[in-house]
C-alpha cells in the first residue's frame, strides 16, 4: 500500500520534466488521434446506412412532392367531372398513378372511391337525359372502381328499364320531329308539342326532346305574334296561353305577350273611335273581342255597356216612329252584345206598346164609352199599385205596366200624361228607397224605369250613387269569399258610369286579380 503513492509521485514528476523539456506536444497528438479514430468510425457507419437504406430514403425525398401533385390533379379532374380519359388525364388515372408511387397513401384510395360514386351519379344523370350509351359507360367505370354492389345494381335496373322503353321513346320522338317539320305544332294529340311532352314525361332531361319543344314553342309564339298583328286576338291569346302551359319561362313569351297586349289596346281604341262615330255594331264587336281575351278590362266593359244602351235607345226611337224593322235590328244587335233580360224585356214592351199605338191610330175608333171605361180601369189600377208601392213589380200588376197599357189605349190623354208624370217621382223615390235598403238590383230596375219615363233630371247623380253602392257591397261580399258577386258588382259599376280610373273601382279590380292569382297557385 505504501508503494502506490510513490508511483504516482514519480508520474507527476515525469510530467513536470516533460513540460520543462518541451515534450508535451506528442501527448496532445496522441489524444487527437483518438478523436479522429472515433470520427472515422462514425463516418463509416453513416456510409453503410446510406448504402443499405438508399431506396427508402430516395423514395422519401423524391416521391413525396410527386404524389401530392398527382392527388391534386386527381381532385381537380374529379371536380370537373372528368372521371376517366384515354390520355391519362382522368381522375381515375391520376389517383391510380399516386397509388403506384405510394401504395399506403389513403388519399389515393379515397379519391378512387369518390370517383366510383361520381360515376354512378353520372350514370343516373345520363339515364334522366335519355343517353343510354353514356349511362352504360359510366356504370362500367363504377363497377371497375368497385362501388357497392347494391348501388351499382340499382342503376343497372334503371338502365334495363330505359333500354326497354328506348324503342317507345324513339318512336315518339320521331313522330314529334316529323310533326314539327310539318309545322303541326299544337291542337291535336298527334302534333309536335304534345308528343314532345310525352317524351319528357318519361325522360325529363332528354336533350333532343327539350330542344325540339323549344323550337316548337318558338314557332308557336311567332304564330301568336303574327295573329296579333293581323288582329286575330282570340287566336293570338290561345297560342300564348298554350305556350305558357308548356313552358312559362320560354324566352319568346314576354315579347309575344307584349304584342298581344298592344293588339288589345289597339282594338279598344278602335272600338272607341267607332263608338264616337255611332257605329254601334262595329264598336260592340271590338269591345267583345277584347273582353273575350281579357274579361276584366274595365274600359272595354264600360264601352260595351254604353253601346248596348245606345242600341236600346235607338230601338225605342225607331219604335216610336213606327219603324219596327229598324227597331228590331237594333234590339237583336243589343241582345248579341249581351244586353240583360230586363233591358230586353223593357225594349220589347216598348215596341209592343208602339205597335198598339199604331193600330189605335189606323183602326176605326172604338166606342167612346168602352174606351173610357177601360182607361178609367187602368188608371185606377195604376193608382192602387202606386199606393201599394208596386211601381215596377210584380209583372202585370205594377203601376208601370198599367201606365204602359193606358198609353197604348190613349197616348194623348191628359190623364195618362199626368199619371206618367206622377210615376217619375215615384220611380225616383223607388231608387232612393232601394239604395237605403242596399237592394242594388231593385234600385237598378227602378232607375231603368225612371230613365224611360223621363229623360234628364237628376238621373246622373243616381247612376253615380248606384255604381258606388255596387262597389261597396261587392267589396264587402268579396271579403266573405263571394267572388262571383264581386265580379258582377264590378260590371254593374261600369254599367252605371263609374270610370275605370276611379280609386274604388281599381281597388276592387285588384283584389279580384289577387284572388285569381291565389287560385292559380
Amino acid at each position: 500500500m505504501s508503494r502506490h503513492p510513490d508511483h504516482q509521485d514519480a508520474a507527476h514528476a515525469a510530467l513536470r520534466r516533460m513540460r520543462r523539456e518541451g515534450r508535451w506536444w506528442w501527448v496532445q497528438a496522441w489524444q487527437s488521434r483518438r478523436i479522429w479514430r472515433w470520427a472515422l468510425l462514425v463516418a463509416v457507419a453513416v456510409f453503410v446506412l446510406l448504402v443499405v437504406f438508399r431506396r427508402p430514403l430516395a423514395n422519401w425525398f423524391w416521391n413525396e412532392p410527386q404524389v401530392e401533385q398527382l392527388l391534386d390533379r386527381g381532385d381537380r379532374a374529379l371536380a370537373a367531372g372528368r372521371l376517366t380519359a384515354a390520355d391519362g388525364t382522368g381522375a381515375r388515372e391520376w389517383y391510380q398513378a399516386a397509388l403506384a408511387l405510394d401504395s399506403d397513401r389513403p388519399q389515393a384510395r379515397t379519391g378512387l372511391a369518390r370517383t366510383g360514386q361520381a360515376a354512378l351519379a353520372q350514370a343516373g344523370a345520363a339515364l334522366d337525359a335519355g343517353d343510354v350509351a353514356a349511362a352504360q359507360r359510366a356504370l362500367a367505370l363504377a363497377r371497375e372502381l368497385q362501388v357497392p354492389q347494391r348501388d351499382a345494381d340499382a342503376v343497372a335496373r334503371r338502365l334495363r328499364g330505359h333500354q326497354h322503353e328506348g324503342a317507345g321513346i324513339g318512336a315518339l320522338l320521331g313522330r314529334a320531329e316529323s310533326a314539327l317539320q310539318a309545322q303541326r305544332l299544337d291542337g291535336s294529340d298527334d302534333s309536335a308539342l304534345p308528343l314532345f311532352q310525352q317524351v319528357l314525361a318519361r325522360a325529363p332531361n332528354h336533350l333532343r326532346a327539350l330542344e325540339g319543344r323549344e323550337d316548337a314553342l318558338s314557332d308557336l309564339l311567332q304564330q301568336a305574334r303574327d295573329a296579333a298583328a293581323q288582329g286575330d286576338l282570340a287566336g293570338a291569346a290561345a297560342r300564348v296561353q298554350r305556350a305558357r302551359g308548356f313552358d312559362p319561362g320560354h324566352v319568346d313569351l314576354p315579347a309575344s305577350e307584349a304584342a298581344l297586349n298592344a293588339a288589345l289596346e289597339s282594338r279598344v281604341r278602335q272600338g272607341q273611335q267607332w263608338q264616337r262615330r255611332q257605329r254601334w255594331q262595329a264598336a260592340g264587336e271590338a269591345f267583345q273581342a277584347v273582353l273575350a281575351v281579357r274579361p276584366d278590362d274595365a274600359v272595354a266593359q264600360q264601352g260595351l255597356q254604353q253601346v248596348v244602351e245606345a242600341l236600346l235607345a235607338a230601338a225605342a226611337r225607331q219604335a216610336a216612329d213606327f219603324r219596327f224593322d229598324l227597331a228590331g235590328q237594333a234590339l237583336v244587335a243589343a241582345q248579341a252584345l249581351g244586353a240583360s233580360e230586363r233591358q230586353l224585356a223593357a225594349s220589347r214592351q216598348t215596341m209592343a206598346q208602339a205597335r198598339q199605338a199604331e193600330r189605335a191610330l189606323t183602326a176605326p175608333a172604338a166606342p167612346h164609352r168602352r174606351r173610357e171605361q177601360a182607361l178609367q180601369t187602368l188608371l185606377a189600377r195604376l193608382e192602387q199599385a202606386q199606393a201599394r208601392g208596386d211601381i215596377l213589380s210584380p209583372p202585370g200588376r205594377s203601376a208601370y205596366d198599367a201606365l204602359r197599357e193606358a198609353q197604348a189605349l190613349a197616348p194623348q190623354d191628359a190623364r195618362v200624361r199626368a199619371a206618367a208624370q206622377r210615376l217619375v217621382p215615384a220611380a225616383q223615390q223607388c231608387v232612393e228607397d232601394r239604395l237605403r235598403e242596399n237592394r242594388v238590383q231593385a234600385a237598378g230596375a227602378c232607375l231603368e224605369a225612371w230613365q224611360v219615363l223621363a229623360r234628364g233630371g237628376p238621373q246622373a247623380d243616381a247612376r253615380q250613387r248606384l255604381g258606388q253602392r255596387w262597389l261597396a257591397i261587392g267589396s264587402e261580399r268579396l271579403g266573405r269569399g263571394d267572388v262571383a258577386f264581386a265580379q258582377e258588382a264590378l260590371q254593374q259599376a261600369a254599367r252605371w258610369g263609374i270610370p275605370a280610373t276611379a280609386a274604388d273601382y281599381q281597388a276592387l279590380q285588384q283584389r279580384l286579380r289577387d284572388v285569381d292569382v291565389d287560385a292559380l297557385r
